[in-house]
């Protein structure tokens, strides 16, 4: 299952294990685990819930009968970023629409636009594409932190090895 919480791309991947660390070895709620990421990373309960939720995208985290536990794997940089493509909401597509040509992601997300689901877009006629072209950049921005993506002064390219 692609799932879609992505949060705010950090300076490195520092931030990421800060909330891979915050998730229990022992099985917690939900909620418990949202307000340990939350409290580790000094983000909103609603920021850990999304932090949490990226952890399982990428293999960090997992649902348990009793919450939410912590993967003791330490996955590498190819395993993160194959997790992001194949199971983050928008990150294969946003990659696609990469070439050799340095690409705004004002473009990115033109290309994309039309793989935003139709709910998405009636839940809020006024505000969805504001929200879905943040969202291009920031998967972008995870592009680059896991080498699937360079970013140059020009706009992001694909990098060559990852494509």
């Amino acid at each position: 299952m692609r799932r879609k919480p992505v949060p705010p791309a950090p300076d490195s991947l520092d931030r990421l294990w800060d909330a891979h660390r915050a998730v229990p070895l022992i099985p917690g709620s939900e909620d418990d685990c949202c307000g340990r990421v939350a409290t580790r990373l000094d983000v909103t309960p609603d920021e850990g819930r999304d932090w949490l939720v990226f952890c399982q995208s990428l293999g960090l985290a997992r649902e348990v009968s009793r919450g939410f536990e912590r993967v003791r794997d330490d996955p590498d940089a190819d395993d993160l970023r194959s997790a992001f493509e194949g199971n983050v909401f928008g990150a294969r597509e946003a990659l696609d629409a990469l070439g050799d040509e340095p690409t705004s992601a004002d473009a990115v997300f033109e290309a994309f636009e039309p793989t935003v689901p139709n709910w998405e877009r009636h839940r809020d006629p006024e505000g969805w594409e504001s929200r879905w072209r943040d969202r291009v950049a920031r998967l972008l921005d995870w592009a680059v932190l896991f080498d699937a993506a360079e970013n140059r002064p020009d706009g992001y390219v694909a990098v060559e090895d990852a494509v």
